[in-house]
């Protein structure tokens, strides 16, 4: 998949956050709201779509005895479609451009098969009768309608979701297809509403759906089938969609790193095991609380509008910088602001039937980017690191300590400091901690995810030694992490130049590369002491980051340390502390003798 629609709010923040700090929340709050949206989408889709078999005569009489039937099969779906994300979607992608192109020129064809011969419908062209209708007093929805109309506009965007599947080019071509063939459906759909307004067998009918409604009974049963793939093809997009967004996310430090696989042959198509099983869990609770596809609309548009307004200011500041041409702004800005600034009060009118839900998603997710990155702040302000003078001594008399045992070949610490001309003091902290940690070579790792795909290199620092190595990987980010696979590679090429002694290990191994002793890998986490002297809301960022940690799992898997069983460190979280009152010293006394 192509991760440019999936990236662009992130990417936009990265281009502009230099304004100003403030811009972080528009970005976060955007991508908290497409991480919603990822949610919303399958529950409705899918939902609204198996709500047409419902319309079909042979199958009516079923879901009249069981009221929630449609809701069960849509379940079913949803946990089959989570389900097979660990595969990969590669099957889903071939049909995506043929399913997509059937679909919407089906929804043209019965779109004018339902206008017949009355094409004044299409008099609604005319803005002047919206805008009549909207101030008019009939209209007792009022602002409310915005919502409705602005639901309408969506559901294509899902292409641009999974552009890797389709290409830009295609989109470019196909664009005007489907805005033409999403218009002739709804005149059609609104042409049957006018014949059929006064209609008496129709008084007392519930849940009445105009789309299938519209279609011979017989054509319904081809459009349940087409409507329920297109669903899974749109929730497929957004789901793929959401593990770039999370995956681009961690490169910000507003996410913990999780597992990432690469499942599929399909170029930057990824996997995060932790992300799916959360977005099945929630899809599946939206659809249990909601119960039908209605009700999850309001949801659905809300989280759309939100997304909307925030790439919209976040464009709006990039063009302001990059051009400062007062007119590119105001168009590409202000009016469009306008407009989804109204889309959105039409959707806030319906908070109650529904858009809370998605502020209340969209607020946990949001609070997850901001503690995450306000935790991550404050550990890394209070980093300290030590120059080669100040460790090397004391490493050198470690290392050649024969009274202390061996605690392996190699210890590989994994550390986010790039810096290869310093040392953590957590790394020093950790050797000489206890029992000191004696080895024949000591490595600090670091790993940096590149903008460019498939970047694969490393630079290596050792100080004039053969036992201390400063390493900084750089991967592409759709480069899949395998940290024990090409720090192997690095110790073989460091042989071969001879800044690594041969024959680390005297004893035999049974494993796949008997020539590089044994390893043992070392991830430190932070922990936050009482007597530390940090804020409230410091305080309260690093324990949601911890707890967050916790749920999430360390980055082990990250790294692609899973079957090496690495030990995760503790240490303390080494920031000003509060000195406590001294104690006064009184003379001691005698204890007094009984009796």
């Amino acid at each position: 998949m192509d991760v440019r629609f999936c990236r662009i709010i992130f990417a936009l923040y990265s281009l502009i956050r230099k304004y100003g700090a403030w811009l972080v929340i528009p970005a976060m709050l955007g991508g908290a709201a497409f991480l919603a949206d990822s949610v919303l989408t399958p529950a409705v889709s899918i939902s609204s779509a198996v709500e047409g078999l419902k319309t079909l005569p042979a199958l009516e009489h079923l879901f009249t005895e069981n009221k929630d039937l449609t809701m069960m099969i849509t379940a079913v779906i949803i946990v089959i479609l989570f389900a097979v994300q660990s595969r990969g979607t590669e099957s889903i992608g071939k049909v995506f451009g043929s399913v997509v192109m059937v679909w919407f020129a089906f929804l043209a064809i019965v779109g004018v098969v339902a206008i017949g011969n009355d094409w004044s419908v299409l008099a609604a062209l005319n803005p002047y009768y919206g805008i009549k209708f909207l101030f008019s007093p009939n209209n007792a929805t009022g602002l409310a309608l915005m919502g409705t109309v602005f639901l309408s506009t969506t559901g294509a965007e899902a292409l641009y979701s999974d552009m890797g599947h389709v290409g830009r080019g295609n989109i470019y071509f196909t664009w005007p297809f489907i805005k033409v063939a999403l218009v002739l459906n709804y005149f059609g759909q609104g042409a049957w509403m006018l014949r059929n307004q006064n209609n008496p067998e129709l008084a007392d009918a519930e849940g009445i759906n105009p789309f299938f409604q519209m279609m011979d009974p017989n054509v319904r049963y081809v459009a349940v089938v087409l409507s329920v793939t297109a669903g899974i093809i749109a929730s497929q997009a957004l789901i793929t969609g959401a593990f770039t967004m999370v995956s681009e996310a961690t490169g910000l430090n507003w996410m913990p790193h999780l597992q990432v696989c690469y499942p599929a042959r399909t170029r930057g198509q990824l996997y995060i095991p932790v992300v799916n099983v959360v977005l099945c869990v929630a899809t599946l609770a939206v659809l249990l609380l909601f119960r039908d596809s209605e009700h999850i609309s309001a949801a659905y548009g809300l989280a759309l509008t939100i997304t909307m307004i925030t790439t919209t200011i976040l464009l709006g500041i990039y063009l302001w910088h990059r051009s400062n041409k007062f007119g590119a702004v105001v168009f590409h800005h202000r009016v469009p602001g306008e407009s989804r600034s109204c889309s959105s009060s039409a959707s806030m009118a319906k908070f109650l039937h529904g858009g809370w839900f998605t502020l209340l998603l969209t607020l946990a997710i949001l609070m997850i980017m901001y503690t995450w990155n306000e935790g991550t702040k404050l550990e890394r302000s209070q980093r300290r690191h030590m120059m080669p003078k100040d460790f090397l001594p004391a490493l050198d008399k470690l290392h050649g300590d024969s009274r202390i045992h061996r605690f392996v070949d190699n210890i590989v610490y994994l550390t986010s400091d790039p810096d290869l001309k310093r040392l953590d003091t957590d790394i020093f902290f950790s050797i000489f901690a206890d029992h000191p940690k004696r080895a024949r070579a000591w490595w600090a790792v670091a790993v940096e995810t590149t903008d460019e795909p498939f970047t694969r290199e490393y630079s290596v620092e050792s100080f004039g030694t053969d036992y201390l190595f400063r390493v900084r990987i750089r991967l592409g980010f759709k480069v899949s992490q395998s940290i024990p696979a090409y720090l192997h590679q690095i110790m073989h090429d460091l042989e071969k130049t001879g800044e690594l002694p041969n024959q680390q290990s005297i004893y035999p191994k049974l494993d796949a590369d008997p020539g590089i002793g044994t390893i043992r890998y070392v991830v430190i986490h932070k922990a936050l002491m009482p007597e530390s002297k940090v804020s409230g809301r410091g305080t309260l960022s690093l324990q949601i980051k911890y707890a967050i940690r916790r749920v999430a799992g360390s980055p082990v898997k990250w790294f692609g340390l899973a079957p090496y069983n690495p030990l995760v460190e503790v240490q303390p979280l080494f920031v000003s502390t509060r000195r406590p009152p001294r104690l006064t010293r009184v003379a001691s006394q005698a204890p007094k003798r009984e009796g």
